[in-house]
């Protein structure tokens, strides 16, 4: 069964504010998981260390944090930590890079080699998670004792004092094929930015296929009587971040929109949008394109869509966009997870008619999903 996850995108916003009830109603409508994000405002793990304390089992994931705003051994204490706070197999951590305008000029770091720098990420985080010896790493990018320039060579090799409650899965959000296939190698799910119409790669596929992975995608979700006005809101935000959020050498919004099939609309948004003219690069996005992203419309119509191969195969899972409560109950009627949560119920209810010595503690991550 498909899995839904609801997208928080607290990070866009001047003024933090938890929709706690839309997460609840979420949770109560069976869906698996609740996303958040970071950019340059407020941070992705807080919020979720916030919810862990409103929801009771619905997973708490990032997508993503940004590899840059910490060292990889803050982030698993991070993980760590919120995971226990929600009571464990709540937590996915997924990690992603942003680009060298936020990675050089917000955090003060250099670009370097992301891909290499990536592996190195991922693979620390996953030995302070493991505890299985101090912690020692000899990578391309990032070594650990640091022994590099202002170094004392006092640095020590140590091991998490916190023991985790369980095991929390990585997740890597990516788009070019070295990123992607480093998720395939090293991670337990994958983040997809701008697949294209050939739909999930064999790497993924292949990985998939062994078990223990996901891939979830996203899609906003709006019930209206005016489409037109609909795709018509989407265009500055997606026009922005295909235009400005970048350079002219490096945007990945750009590339994502490439690599979704508009390659040519996606160079001239990026030189109107350079140019200064905004209302022309706004313009210039496709409907096409923003369909296919978005289910838009009535009740109807978003069923037909759903219906006709709106999912690619190997999609696993769907990050919903959507503040109408009618939206959200929609895609639970169509993906079918209201159906977990009656589940989940009878199995409780069940539990709690049998003898003491009988009954099983239910994980907190497993009424919407499967543990992972």
């Amino acid at each position: 069964m498909l899995k839904l996850g609801l997208r928080l995108s607290l990070y866009r916003a001047a003024r933090l504010a938890v929709p706690v009830d839309e997460v609840r109603h979420a949770e109560r409508l069976g869906y698996h998981s609740v996303w958040t994000a970071e950019a340059y405002g407020s941070d992705a793990l807080t919020p979720l260390a916030f919810l862990a304390a409103q929801t009771e089992r619905i997973r708490l994931g990032t997508a993503v944090v940004q590899l840059a705003a910490r060292p990889p051994a803050t982030l698993a204490m991070q993980a760590m930590t919120i995971d226990a706070l929600a009571g464990g197999n709540r937590l996915i951590l997924g990690i992603g890079l942003s680009g060298p305008q936020i990675v050089e000029g917000w955090y003060g770091q250099p670009w370097g080699r992301p891909n290499a720098r990536l592996r190195d990420y991922v693979t620390i985080v996953r030995k302070v998670l493991a505890r299985e010896e101090p912690l020692r790493h000899d990578g391309e990018e990032i070594q650990l004792p640091y022994a590099g320039p202002g170094a004392l060579g006092q640095g020590k090799p140590l091991k998490s004092i916190m023991h985790p409650v369980a095991p929390v899965p990585i997740w890597l959000g990516a788009g070019g094929p070295r990123n992607t296939a480093l998720a395939a190698d090293l991670c337990d799910g994958w983040l997809p930015m701008g697949l294209g119409p050939d739909g999930v790669p064999p790497a993924v596929q292949e990985r998939a296929a062994r078990g223990g992975f996901d891939v979830f995608t996203g899609s906003s979700v709006r019930i209206t009587d005016d489409v037109r006005g609909a795709l018509d809101a989407m265009r500055p935000l997606t026009a922005m971040y295909v235009g400005g959020m970048g350079s002219a050498t490096h945007n990945y919004h750009r590339d994502a929109m490439a690599r979704r099939g508009f390659a040519a609309a996606a160079d001239r948004i990026g030189e109107l949008w350079r140019a200064g003219r905004k209302e022309e690069a706004m313009a210039a996005v496709p409907d096409e394109y923003l369909e296919q992203t978005a289910l838009l419309g009535s009740p109807a119509r978003i069923r037909t869509r759903w219906e006709t191969d709106y999912v690619s195969p190997g999609i696993t899972g769907v990050i919903i966009d959507a503040h109408q409560p009618e939206a959200l109950e929609l895609m639970a009627d169509l993906a079918g997870t209201r159906d977990l949560v009656s589940d989940l119920e009878g199995q409780r209810a069940r539990e709690n008619n049998l003898p003491s010595h009988l009954r099983r503690t239910l994980s907190p991550g497993s009424p919407a999903g499967d543990g992972r």
